[in-house]
């Protein structure tokens, strides 16, 4: 019995220093391989550079895809007001109202800045002449008799432009050149209503005209005055007449009638005016026995301002610009032109108005 009792206690003591020796070497183990190996540490993780550029740009490509499809969706009209406004004008009708810009103007801009603060003044009329450099000092003269607020524009049929820039107005004025082309041809092209709706009154002038006894303002306060839609200075008796009806009276402010020499138009008679001028028809013969449409009563609406005169120069400047056919001189070929158009705008016009009067019979 005592034998057995002394084996068992020895081979538990036996088991308990085998395990008490394999922790002590596996501690020991793992002591040694762990120093066997660099630190690692997982605050930072490195990535290659070439990694983060791909993902990068797959970043910057998936903002781009989302943005192209917002404005493709936009483009789409699934986030768009249906809009249809009938009285905007013609081509605007989807448009929201508050958007539409219908008229411009020739008012000069920067190019840096604030709009609002581009123009310290605007011009409340526009003075146009259709010019030659010829006559430039003539133009210089009739450009100071107004004042600044009158937009200058100048239309040069002989493609001489920056010449002009001697005067220093002319560096603010508006130059469109077109060669051998009539006033009439600019006004038609240049000068739509919606283009000039700025501009209370429109001043579209030939060349040689005196202007020692006018100026602008004055002539600007007797056409309100008078209520004039449709006006032009008086011509002084002696020189350059075309029409007996627009000499000057000495003993009034004002008499009826205009001639297409130096007519001043409101914005609202020249929508009507300017309808009436034909594409083809390019010096406006015949155009102001015809101005009484566009104005009621016309007889009260449309007159030559007497007290503020000018002076017909008759210089055939314009003349020289045609050309020699069949023996005649360039000056003479443009007068028959101009009387050929004038026969041909009352035929035009006398047809328009019988087509209108059987229509509306019709009807």
């Amino acid at each position: 019995m005592g034998t057995i009792h002394r084996s068992g206690v020895y081979r538990k003591t036996n088991d308990s220093a085998r395990l008490i020796i394999v922790t002590i070497v596996g501690v020991a183990f793992g002591f040694f391989v762990g120093i066997s190996f660099p630190a690692v540490t997982f605050t930072k993780i490195h990535i290659h550079s070439s990694f983060t550029s791909s993902l990068d740009m797959s970043i910057v490509n998936q903002n781009e895809f989302r943005r192209s499809k917002s404005l493709e969706t936009l483009g789409s009209g699934s986030n768009v007001t249906n809009i249809y406004v009938p009285t905007n004008p013609r081509g605007a009708e989807l448009l929201p109202p508050g958007i539409v810009v219908a008229e411009s103007d020739f008012y000069l801009r920067r190019l840096w800045g604030e709009p609002s603060e581009d123009m310290l003044k605007k011009p409340k009329y526009l003075l146009t002449f259709t010019v030659g450099y010829d006559q430039r000092n003539n133009i210089n003269a009739a450009v100071k008799k107004f004042s600044d607020d009158f937009q200058i524009l100048l239309f040069h049929y002989d493609g001489r432009t920056s010449e002009w820039d001697q005067f220093e107005w002319s560096k603010s004025a508006i130059h469109v050149s077109v060669m051998r082309q009539t006033k009439w041809w600019y006004a038609k092209r240049f000068l739509h209503p919606d283009i000039v709706g700025a501009y209370e009154y429109i001043f579209i002038w030939d060349e040689d005209l005196g202007v020692e006894h006018f100026n602008g303002e004055k002539y600007i306060q007797l056409v309100k005055k008078h209520g004039l839609e449709i006006s032009q200075p008086g011509l002084e008796p002696n020189n350059g007449l075309t029409w007996q009806m627009t000499k000057r009276r000495g003993d009034r402010e004002v008499h009826n009638f205009v001639e297409i020499m130096a007519p001043v138009f409101s914005r609202e008679a020249w929508r009507c005016v300017w309808h009436m001028i034909q594409n083809d028809l390019v010096h406006g013969w015949g155009l102001d026995f015809a101005l009484r449409r566009c104005v009621e009563p016309a007889h009260e609406k449309i007159g030559v301002v007497d007290s503020q005169w000018i002076i017909h120069q008759v210089i055939p400047s314009l003349g020289s610009q045609g050309k020699s056919e069949k023996g005649k001189a360039p000056w003479e070929g443009v007068r028959a032109r101009c009387r050929n158009e004038w026969s041909l705008f009352r035929s035009r016009l006398a047809d328009a108005e019988q087509a209108y009067i059987s229509q509306t019979k019709k009807g």
